[in-house]
This record gives C-alpha cells, structure tokens and sequence, in this order.
C-alpha cells in the first residue's frame, strides 16, 4: 500500500475528558492545510477521512480500528503496555513529523469476522468463548469437520496480530503480523497434551457449545469487549473478514523493537 495523501485526519481519544495536546496538533496540521476532526462520539465522518490518529493504550487502538475499519490507524501510547503502538506520548511530535514527511510503513494486518446467535462482530485480535466458573466443552469443527472437543475454561481464536494479546498467556506461539494465518487454542484446558493450531486464514472454524456445557455464564467476548452470552447448543463461526485492519509504523522492525520494550527480551 502507497503514502496516503492527508487531507483530513480524524483524532480518536481513550478519555476525551483527560488532557491531550489537541491544540498543538491541530495547528501544526493546519500549517500543512490537513484538517482534524475529533472522532469520539462522531463515527459519521469515517468515510471522508484520510487517517485517524488514536491516542490511548492497545484498548483504544482496537477500538478505534473496529469503529473506523476501512482507515488507516496511527497509534500513539498513552495508556501501558501499547503494544500496537507506533511509539509513546514523549515522542508523539516526532511521530507526526515523520509520517507527515511520508517516512512510515503501513502494515495490513487479518481480522476476524464472527457470526454469532443475533449478529456479527469484528476482531482485530481475538474472539473467546468461555466462562469464569466450571468446566465447558466446545466442539470444534474446521471446515465442517470436527477435530476435537476441548474441555476446560473455554477456546480462543485470533489472528497474529493477537498472537501478542491473550493467546500470549496460553503459550500459544508468537506470530509475526505479516503472516496470514489462524490460531486456536483451548484456556485453562483439562488436556495436558493440548497444543495450539494454526489454521490457514481461509479456513471456516465452527466452535459449537455441547451440552455437556452447564455453566450459566458462557460470554461470547471480541477484542476484550463482552458481545453476548451464549448457551449450550449454540454456535459461533469464525472466518477471515474480507478486508484488513491498517496501522502505521515508522520503521520496518517495529515488531521486534516492540517485543523487545514490551516483553523484555
């Protein structure tokens, strides 16, 4: 994907009401007559925009990349961990300078489409279903073919750009952003043997709840947000989306550079 032409970005705040430097933004675009609109609450204007800008933690970002999905997203860490960031707030002047000047990457990241009981939701992450109290049994079918049932606090499902999120602490394996590909993995599962497996990203993953499943609570959860709760029998369908979630980066190592800040290595 080519530099992007700015004429109009889009400013997405984690808490509009704590203090960011708006202003300063503002008017240093403004020199460069790019104009910026501020987006929380405003998600009608995501058609006319260039590149939204989300200031936050890896929370925001995913939000910011559900809410505006077809824009491109430069991330800037106001939060902890950031991991999907481009770089923290002590460096948000350099950050913008250097992608006004056309020096970044755009890296094109899968997203996972779900079709739920009711209705549809995108994750740029992961999907979970699971539960907080006993033990659940999901049957899992790719491509029409079950392959297991996994027995223990629930399944996950994500993207590589996850491989970094709650697949991390599974044990499931790191996965470079560029690859195209699924992970699935059992949580707490009652299964020593369990591994995680990597599916090809046209894969079609069915995670159906057996009846064996007692637990009241079972939530389907997208990115960290609970979507609905789901009962025993019912289905969920997971499969690539047709489009890709956007970030901007300003070096082509970000994501060992990140491992390294975020992880310690």
């Amino acid at each position: 994907m080519g530099h992007l032409e700015l004429k109009r970005v889009g400013l997405f705040l984690r808490d509009p009401s704590e203090r960011y430097p708006v202003r300063e933004l503002g008017d240093l675009l403004a020199k460069l007559g790019i104009s910026l609109v501020l987006l929380n609450g405003n998600t009608q204007a995501v058609n006319e925009l260039d590149l939204v800008i989300a200031m936050g933690g890896d929370g925001t970002v995913l939000r910011a990349l559900d809410l505006f999905y077809r824009c491109p997203v430069l991330a800037i860490n106001f939060g902890t961990v950031g991991f999907l960031t481009a770089g923290d707030r002590n460096d948000m002047d350099r950050i913008i300078r250097q992608v006004l000047a056309g020096d970044y990457i755009i890296s094109e990241r899968l997203v996972l489409q779900c079709e739920y009981p009711g209705g549809s939701v995108r994750s740029v992450n992961e999907v979970i279903v699971g539960t907080s109290y006993h033990l659940i049994h999901v049957d899992v079918f790719v491509d029409d073919t079950k392959i297991r049932t996994i027995r223990g606090d629930g399944v996950v499902v994500g993207t590589p750009t996850g491989s970094t999120a709650l697949l991390l602490s599974t044990g499931a394996p790191i996965v470079m952003p560029d690859v195209r590909c699924l992970v699935l993995d059992g949580i707490n599962e009652y299964n020593f043997s369990s591994r995680a497996l990597i599916l090809t990203p046209d894969a079609t993953i069915r995670l159906h709840l057996a009846q064996d499943s007692r637990d009241c609570d079972i939530r389907l959860i997208s990115d960290g947000r609970k979507v609905c709760e789901l009962e025993p029998g019912q289905h969920v369908s997971l499969t690539q989306a047709p489009y890709t979630a956007k970030l901007l980066y300003l070096d082509r190592n970000y994501f060992f550079r990140n491992l390294s800040s975020k992880l310690g290595w």
